[in-house]
């Protein structure tokens, strides 16, 4: 018998190498690559499920239309896909584990389940685990059609059978085709049984949607080519202690990127939050030092997000910590503080938190961040009802942020009164109940905060 031949695989981009190197040749990552058998060339039936080649068509004479949305009966979970599920998408979602995925999608595919045909196809339980799931979320009366299977090629054939609208694979990783010798979740076959998914839903308009373990770091776990793959790449994200789970769009061919969906953790499953800014404001009964209301945008919703900052004496090495927010970037708005407004913090430890467990990446948090970090120095509170946002330069201007008046609107609606902002976002007609200072420079900012 013929000794089997061994490759070595990139777990990170699928980069196969002969022998073990410390580095990928690939994507440069190291210690990722893992021993795996080597692969038998492919036959030519074996990618016949290709849908038929069109002819070479001008972009101007093709007809494009509005692709049509049908929501999932939980509205926050429409918002991150862009309004709802599509026909012949392809919908990838990861997230800790225990996060609420599975609880998640039950609860979808339930309610779709009363007007279109729905598939839940399990490879980590049991039928009977997820009746019993399906009856602690108060599902009693389902219609949800349920197979427990790993092996793709009878899953592509319950497919055919069944012509359901909507199927939800869970997990990807735990699926293997008899055509591939490795077993399930290595690279090769995350790869194979996604591509032939993807297959099938585009040439059958069913809606797939793929459950992905995550690694240690928080990333979707195997070859990158996975979130190439699929139409759609949603993350659960939040403590698993909390009872807040958020689910972001990180990648959408059908919708807007870095969507977001609140949900609630209760008794019966993950309930939409329709006011999520409330959950990312602290309770306090009288204003506190170090703590700053920001306006954040997250894809078309704005949000506001409580900042929260302690300065202390630290010793010969202070430490900078942040929370949902950059680090890098903490230790450069210092810096900035430092040598345009005076404030100098370089002898203490500074942490900053973001309340509520979101994580913030975008720059029009600078402004808040440095007058939470100034308030706690300080030790004085900044009055009731202000809020800031603004980018900040390493030449100590302050920046505009996108879509400010939005910012504005929503923070007003909610009963904030005071406003620091970029002088580019104060808007042509003054908002009823909402007293704006416009800032081009840092020191400008620190000034008239001293002076509330």
């Amino acid at each position: 018998m013929a000794k089997e031949k061994s490759i070595y695989v990139c777990g990170e981009c699928g980069a196969s190498s002969p022998k073990w190197l410390g580095k990928c040749p690939g994507c440069g990552a190291w210690n990722t690559l893992v021993e795996s058998v080597a692969e038998p060339a492919p036959g030519k039936n074996r990618f016949q499920a290709l849908a038929k080649s069109q002819p070479v068509a001008t972009l101007s004479e093709i007809e494009a239309s509005e692709i049509a949305h049908q929501g999932t009966g939980i509205a926050e979970l429409d918002r991150a896909l862009g309004g709802g599920i599509v026909e012949g998408g392809v919908v990838l979602i990861g997230g800790d584990p225990g996060i609420g995925k599975s609880t998640l999608l039950l609860q979808a595919l339930d309610a779709l389940s009363r007007t279109m045909k729905t598939l839940y196809v399990t490879g980590e339980e049991s039928g009977a685990q997820v009746a019993l799931r399906s009856r602690r979320l108060g599902l009693e009366g389902s219609q949800v059609r349920v197979l427990a299977e790993i092996q793709l090629e009878r899953i592509l054939a319950a497919l055919e059978a069944e012509a359901p609208a909507v199927c939800v694979i869970d997990s990807i990783q735990t699926l293997y085709s008899e055509q591939l010798a490795s077993a399930p979740g290595s690279v090769a076959q995350v790869r194979e049984c996604a591509a032939q998914l993807t297959r099938t839903a585009k040439a059958s308009g069913t809606t797939v949607i793929l459950v992905g373990h995550v690694t240690k770091e928080g990333a979707l776990a195997g070859p990158r080519v996975l979130e190439h793959i699929v139409d759609t790449v949603l993350y659960f994200e939040g403590d698993t202690h909390s009872s807040f789970r958020l689910v972001r769009a990180v990648k959408n061919r059908f919708g807007a990127v870095n969507e977001i969906g609140v949900f609630a953790m209760t008794e019966r499953g993950l309930k939409g939050v329709a006011n999520p800014s409330a959950i990312f404001l602290s309770t306090h009964g009288e204003p506190v030092p170090g703590a700053c209301v920001l306006v954040t945008l997250e894809g078309t919703r704005p949000m506001l997000v409580e900042i929260q900052a302690l300065v202390d004496s630290g010793g010969p090495s202070p430490r900078r910590l942040s929370v949902g927010l950059d680090r890098d970037r903490l230790a450069m708005l210092l810096a900035v503080l430092h040598r345009h407004a005076g404030v100098a913090a370089f002898d203490q430890d500074v942490f900053v938190n973001a309340v509520g467990g979101v994580r913030i990446s975008e720059p029009a948090a600078d402004l808040a961040v440095l007058l939470a970090i100034q308030g706690s120095l300080r030790g004085r509170a900044l009055p009731r009802g202000f809020f800031a946002f603004g980018e900040i330069g390493l030449a100590g201007e302050v920046r505009p942020a996108p879509r400010g008046q939005e910012r504005l609107r929503e923070a007003a609606k909610l009963g904030f009164s005071v406003a620091v902002v970029p002088s580019a976002n104060v808007p042509k007609k003054p908002i009823e109940g909402l007293t704006i200072h416009a800032v081009d420079r840092v020191e400008q900012a620190i000034s008239i905060v001293r002076e509330l």
